[in-house]
């Protein structure tokens, strides 16, 4: 669409006007050039497709999380920069900041109009293997691939590999230069919890690929990881990405502890949304505790090559310092083991606690938000608000954890029919409060039955409520079979027969004195 004058830096002093005496046109500034006229069509382009504002596809890659590693890695000034792939205006933002110079490669067309109208950039608009030499600097201080490299090709685009794509990013790398690859995962976390229904209508950005020529990445973090040592780049931080690669909110080089599991369960949960298969939270948790959280993370970043400048946790700081466990869990143990006495002596002490915190701090006090250790507590993170004060916030916080059990399909120490008001009492009465009715009703946020969110877990509760059921019944059956045994029995008979006529005679005795009386 244009030449390379059209797509250089800004004008020297005085470009824009004419000399006197020249007849010599005047000479526009970058700001007034065309949008159109700062991109550069390289062929392979896509005219009518957006990667920013997709109608059916996955966002352009966004989030805190690659927000904090690009801030780590371009530090307060860099060179020249690459960015690959659709990023959102949030990050290109972060990049120009940083940046001497910056280039763009997108395949949309849009996408490349909207970039180059948002930023004094050069935009490149086709697919990468049209990215040839002449395009852009011949090597570049800084490549940032946080999309992959999935959507660098079109559907135009017949024969392209992972590794053919991964060859072509690293030929356009300084030799001291620095590469940020992401990296989307096959086999997430999310398939063991939500089913997907795009596996059975594909989404529009789902075209056919050639066999030989798919850009998907190899399966599994070991297979990156070699293909990776294959290419001549190795890895010398990669990151675990949460809950998705698109938003990531979480990235960490290492998952360890209950901390971190909490912090990375709680992203998946308030992602997904809908029926599940199993509870998020729970098998999320279960999953990470096994060690098994690189390997079933949505997506992975790569830092390769230049200083390893970067934190262990992006962004620093989300992941709560010192030790302990959720306050939650603690409670959730002692529910499935029907330890009363766990009980009765967790529940009184947190609810001392919570009395004695301003009323801003314990609305976000709950269990699934305070960390303990030992007797002492501290909050996890910003938590969810809950409303009241005094007792009625208290019976909050408690209604909101025996939500939590029940959406979570936990065993109780109860019966399974046991109601949300009924278990609450119950955890109330361990510190001498009664709950009312007026007091339920300005906590309870509803009237309907609360049901595990998962699958797996209601199935476990239907099969728990009919053997209790089985168990009554069988209970009622052994005490009629008694009952019938002991009114069969000789002491009964004679019992009977000599209270019989002694019942006739005190009835008549009352028959006569009704009559006297009146």
């Amino acid at each position: 669409m244009t030449s390379d004058q059209s797509s250089a830096g800004p004008a020297p002093e005085g470009a824009g006007s004419t000399p006197e005496g020249s007849d010599a046109a005047p000479v526009a500034t970058v700001e007034e050039i065309p949008a159109a006229a700062k991109s550069v069509m390289i062929a392979g382009e896509m005219l009518n497709w957006s990667d920013l504002h997709p109608t059916d596809a996955r966002a352009a890659i966004g989030g805190a999380a690659p927000a904090a590693l690009l801030a780590a890695a371009l530090g307060e000034r860099t060179g020249s920069v690459l960015v690959a792939g659709p990023h959102s205006l949030e990050l290109l933002d972060l990049v120009v900041e940083r940046a001497e110079s910056v280039d763009v490669l997108v395949r949309s067309a849009p996408d490349a109009e909207e970039i180059a109208t948002a930023h004094d950039v050069r935009v490149f608009c086709g697919s990468l293997d049209h990215f040839g030499p002449e395009h852009g600097e011949s090597s570049y201080d800084v490549v940032i691939a946080l999309d992959g490299l999935q959507r660098l090709v079109g559907p135009d685009t017949l024969v392209m590999t992972w590794a053919d794509a991964l060859a072509a990013i690293k030929g356009r790398l300084a030799p001291a230069g620095q590469l940020l690859l992401a990296v989307e995962n096959s086999f997430t976390i999310e398939r063991m919890i939500q089913p997907d229904p795009t596996t059975t209508v594909p989404r529009d950005e789902a075209w056919p690929r050639d066999v030989t020529g798919d850009v998907a990445p190899p399966t599994g973090l070991k297979a990156v990881t070699a293909a990776l040592a294959e290419a001549g780049l190795e890895p010398n931080r990669p990151y675990a990405v949460y809950p998705s690669l698109d938003n990531a909110e979480i990235a960490l080089t290492k998952i360890a502890g209950p901390l971190t599991v909490a912090a990375i369960a709680r992203t998946v949960a308030t992602r997904l949304s809908g029926p599940t298969l199993t509870d998020p939270y729970r098998t999320t948790q279960d999953a990470l505790g096994s060690g098994l959280g690189p390997e079933l993370a949505p997506g992975w970043y790569f830092v390769l090559g230049g200083t390893t400048g970067t934190p262990a946790v992006l962004p620093a700081g989300l992941v709560p310092d010192g030790t302990g466990t959720l306050l939650e869990e603690e409670l959730f143990t002692a529910l499935r083991l029907d330890d009363h006495a766990a009980l009765r002596r967790t529940i009184p002490a947190y609810v001392e606690w919570l009395r004695t915190l301003d009323p801003e701090t314990a609305a976000i006090a709950s269990a699934d938000n305070v960390i303990a250790d030992g007797t002492a507590y501290r909050l996890f993170g910003a938590g969810v608000v809950v409303e009241g004060n005094g007792d009625a916030l208290v019976v909050g916080q408690l209604a909101r954890f025996v939500r939590r059990s029940l959406e979570m399909g936990s065993r109780q120490p109860w019966t399974a029919a046991a109601d949300p008001r009924a278990m609450t009492a119950r955890l109330a009465s361990t510190t001498g409060l009664t709950v009312t009715d007026e007091l339920w009703d300005s906590v309870a946020d509803s009237k309907e039955m609360i049901r595990p969110l998962g699958s797996a877990e209601q199935l476990a509760t239907i099969a728990r409520l009919a053997q209790e059921l089985a168990e009554a019944s069988a209970q009622a059956t052994a005490f009629e079979g008694q009952a019938s045994g002991l009114r069969k029995s000789r002491p009964y008979r004679i019992g009977m027969a000599v209270l019989n006529p002694a019942r006739v005679v005190v009835n008549r005795g009352r028959r006569a004195v009704r009559r006297v009386v009146r």
